[in-house]
């Protein structure tokens, strides 16, 4: 494929963008990507003209930063973990917090290429995909710098949105629970500090029925079809 003609992208106005450039064989650069509600269009329009750069940089049809913040956050550091995202306003539930950009790229090149030199960036959208930076030049443009907590406020649309779950008041740390993202093998120890955690978290938290019922509407799409199958199963 022509990588300047997959590369040709514009955005529509619909509830789903996606567009891609193919860089390698597996890795692919995330243009626009979203899996946004219909209902949640208009917000992310009017979040995006509240930002001049972001409004700047859709009319020439490029993106200065692989990923999206609303303007009602910020970075600083985190009691949880190193650096966090926190809401600088009150926001709204179901208000777009953040959107995740970067490559898409395969387990094995997360494993073997990028985790051991950049840490954890990614986000899994598939049982084999993921979003994620490739360079060490890209990281801060892709980062969303929001930790996970067994008492997160924030869930997902589609594969890369992240919504509130509440409403949220100006100063909470935005936090989301791996368990809404990640199919993994990993087993790690938390100290998410909530009253409610697992002390343990695992790539298969999403398994647990209480977490399903918990995070209803707010898991990754590829992990509710998942969640389905694993009910019809059972039943």
């Amino acid at each position: 494929m022509n990588a300047i003609a997959a590369g040709r992208a514009f955005m529509r106005y619909s509830g789903f963008v996606n567009r891609y450039i193919v860089i390698r064989d597996r890795v692919t650069r995330l243009r626009f990507a979203s899996a946004w509600q219909a209902n949640l269009e208009p917000q992310v329009t009017d979040l995006w003209m509240a930002n001049p750069e972001s409004k700047s940089a859709l009319a020439c049809g490029k993106m200065h930063r692989f990923s999206y913040r609303s303007p009602r956050t910020e970075v600083h550091e985190s009691k949880i973990h190193g650096r966090g995202l926190f809401a600088t306003a009150d926001i709204a539930k179901n208000e777009i917090v953040a959107v995740k950009g970067g490559y898409i790229i395969d387990r094995k090149t997360l494993r073997e290429k990028i985790a051991p030199v950049l840490g954890s960036v990614e986000i899994q959208i598939d049982d084999d995909l993921f979003i994620a930076p490739i360079t060490d030049e890209e990281r801060e443009s892709s980062m969303l710098y929001s930790n996970h907590s067994c008492d997160a406020n924030l869930g997902i649309r589609g594969e890369i949105t992240f919504v509130a779950m509440r409403d949220i008041r100006a100063g909470e740390e935005l936090t989301h629970d791996w368990a809404t993202t990640d199919d993994d093998d990993y087993s790690v120890e938390c100290k998410c500090g909530a009253p409610n955690c697992r002390k343990i978290l695992t790539g298969k938290d999403w398994q647990l029925p209480e977490l399903q019922k918990r995070y209803e509407g707010y898991f990754s799409a590829y992990l509710t079809r998942k969640v389905t199958m694993l009910d019809r199963r059972v039943k």
